[in-house]
């Protein structure tokens, strides 16, 4: 059974909200998973897991402080120990979204491996929303199981 991590930033709750439904997409395909809000998560989340979704609001065509300082927190500790681990994004936003190149730029650089386009969520999750959200959880849990038991 893989261990999924759910990492977001949240301020107005609709990220969070996003969180929540890949969560449950995870959790139906059969993986345990860890939902943190970004200030919390340590390094020793990131190296226990053996998938990580990063959610973050567009804040100035940028990801949240939040989940920036995650990254920046974590980058050193976890350094090579990370690579090849699989990884989706998500990205809430009010009508831009481009976030999504700092998201997937960050996660390029701890060598993570993409495996599903970054969702673009325009505010809160609608019902076509939530299902590619919990899609999204889905697909990460069964390329974490594969990667478990390569």
């Amino acid at each position: 059974m893989a261990k999924i991590l759910v990492i977001y930033h949240s301020q107005g709750g609709n990220t969070k909200s996003a969180a929540k439904f890949v969560a449950q997409g995870a959790q139906a395909a059969g993986s345990r998973v860890e939902l943190r809000e970004a200030e919390k998560a340590k390094s020793k989340d990131l190296l226990e897991c053996d998938g990580v979704a990063f959610g973050s609001p567009d804040y100035f065509n940028y990801i949240a402080g939040g989940l920036k300082d995650f990254f920046d927190r974590t980058f050193y500790p976890t350094q090579e120990k990370v690579a090849g681990k699989p990884y989706v994004a998500f990205i809430t936003h009010g009508g831009g979204g481009k976030a999504k190149g700092s998201i997937e730029l960050l996660c390029r650089i701890f060598k993570f491996k993409k495996i599903a386009e970054t969702l673009l969520i325009k505010q809160r999750p609608d019902s076509a929303a939530i299902i590619q959200l919990k899609e999204l959880g889905k697909k990460l849990a069964e390329k974490s199981t594969e990667k478990n038991h390569e």
